[in-house]
């Protein structure tokens, strides 16, 4: 089996709750013979609780409204719909993360709440970039949590790659400005720098990642170069107040979405990318370390939709 149907098994089968749901939310629906303004209602209202956002249900219904006349509802007519229109919100919004900076490193702060995934995911993303013969180094800025430092050595030591770290409490600014100039000197291309999630104290978090970014400047006025925000699916909506949250706190410029495989809530996604219209760098649908990948538009549309897919 080759890579690429290998993942678009996994990803076809991490977003099944999410489809299975979504069918639950439409059942019932396809016995009627026409598509009338109740039949309307009901879909947009089945479609806002499988996660897809107000937004997202308000599109498809019009674009089911626009051709009603002439057209029997199946269960496969909705799925295709539903899939295009997803399709044409995620088309903008995949873009791997390109390493491009000169000079190296490329700096990525990794920023998230605690427990969403975000140590393991810096492993994931390392992996993805080593992948590529990116040369990659870890920074475990996130000091406030000794198990998150020692988690991040594990995985450093897993995959290879060298770690900066300081000792738990200390200056995450310091730990950062120490791992740029050794990425520097060593000629590392690209800097991972793990952050503290406490969104408790907003504050307290937006001074420490000010002076981190003025280390940054002081050492590359480009740097960071990418604020990559980690969401974790199965919060649903609340993943969307989180962007908005660190948005003010870090400017967030992408995201990647991890735990989709462990969720019927995988619509969010969607949601995600219609409200906020961020790059989506990769999506997480497994345990293992080569499990987040970039992700194809359609492909991922036709997942979430249920719909089949042809190539």
């Amino acid at each position: 089996m080759s890579d690429t149907s290998s993942w678009r098994d996994r990803l076809f089968g991490g977003f099944k709750r999410t489809s299975d749901k979504l069918g639950e939310n439409l059942a019932g629906l396809f016995t009627k013979a026409a598509l009338d303004n109740q039949t309307l209602d009901e879909i947009e209202e089945a479609l806002i609780v499988t996660d897809l956002g107000p937004a997202m249900a308000v599109r498809i219904r019009d674009r089911l409204a626009e051709g009603r006349f002439n057209k029997e509802l199946t269960e496969e007519y909705l799925r295709e719909i539903i899939a295009e229109e997803i399709e044409k919100v995620l088309a903008p919004v995949a873009k791997p993360l390109e390493i491009e900076a000169f000079p190296r490193p490329q700096v990525i702060l990794v920023i998230g709440v605690n427990g969403s995934g975000k140590t393991t995911t810096i492993a994931k993303l390392a992996h993805l970039l080593q992948e590529q013969d990116y040369g990659v180094m870890l920074a475990a800025g996130d000091t406030f949590r000794a198990a998150a430092i020692g988690q991040l050595k594990v995985w450093a030591d897993r995959l290879g790659v060298p770690i900066v770290s300081g000792p738990e409490g200390g200056d995450a600014a310091g730990v950062v400005f120490d791992a740029v100039k050794q990425a520097t000197a060593t000629g590392i291309d690209v800097l991972i720098v793990d952050t503290a999630g406490r969104l408790q104290n907003k504050r307290e978090l937006m001074d420490e990642l000010a002076k981190i970014r003025r280390v940054l400047g002081r050492l590359n006025p480009e740097a960071p170069h990418d604020v990559v925000l980690v969401l974790d699916a199965t919060t649903g909506q609340n993943a969307l107040s989180q962007i908005e949250i660190f948005q003010e706190v870090a400017g967030v410029t992408g995201l990647v979405m991890t735990k989709l495989d462990g969720t019927a809530r995988g619509g969010v996604l969607v949601a995600a990318a219609e409200k906020f219209k961020l790059p989506i760098h990769a999506i997480g649908v497994g345990e293992t370390i080569d499990d987040l990948r970039p992700f194809d538009p359609e492909e991922l549309a036709r997942a979430i939709a249920g719909a089949a897919y042809a190539r």
